[in-house]
């Protein structure tokens, strides 16, 4: 999978500008959500799109050419995948995981490896997008090579899998409630799940 990423890397960054009002919307979320002055990591950073202006500290990816990217726009990287997270136990007061499950493995070894590097206060934050959504239909139909490898999750199986980890009292949000061509301006957030097409899960380690 990272040899995807690795080939189409500035095709990716580049869809973040095209899509403008899509990924400010996704921010403002996010950034509802993410703990300021706080160590935290991002899981999947890619080429730091969330995480620096988030103020991510740490990111880890499987991608050598997105990392540069990451690691140019002041985050702290790594090379490695969600399921082998190069960090020790109980390090971190947040982790984020952000469309990363769609493109992994085993997600549900990722969210173990979360629950490890947090310590016995830290969060979760997961951002998908809901395979249940229109959006995730939309993208289904869309050629190309990140499209074509994407496995979406529902906002249930996601939930689930953060129980059998470990964790407890989730939090759903959400956001993207129109199609990225149609938007024409940043989408305000709400609470819950089941309208928009990107939703956020917050949890607690137990």
């Amino acid at each position: 999978m990272s040899s995807i990423f690795d080939e189409n890397y500035e095709k990716y960054d580049s869809w973040y500008e095209k899509n403008e009002y899509t990924y400010y919307s996704e921010l403002k979320l996010l950034q509802k959500l993410i703990p300021e002055n706080k160590k935290g990591i991002e899981i999947g950073v890619g080429t730091g799109r969330f995480a620096a202006p988030l103020g991510i500290e740490y990111g880890i990816d499987p991608s050598e050419n997105m990392l540069k990217i990451a690691k140019e726009r002041g985050v702290k990287v790594k090379r490695a995948s969600g399921e082998r997270i190069p960090f020790d136990d109980n390090v971190f007061e947040y982790a984020a995981i952000i469309i990363t499950l769609a493109f992994v493995n085993n997600p549900q070894e990722v969210i173990k490896e979360a629950w490890r590097v947090l310590n016995n206060k830290g969060k979760i934050i997961i951002g998908i997008v809901d395979s249940s959504s229109f959006l995730a239909d939309f993208y289904r139909k869309k050629e190309g090579a990140f499209y074509k490898e994407a496995k979406f999750v529902k906002v249930n199986q996601l939930a689930q899998w953060l129980k059998a980890a470990g964790f407890y009292n989730l939090i759903y949000y959400q956001t993207l409630f129109n199609l990225p061509r149609d938007m024409t301006e940043i989408e305000k957030p709400r609470n819950g799940f089941g309208q928009g097409g990107f939703v956020v899960v917050v949890a607690d380690k137990k």
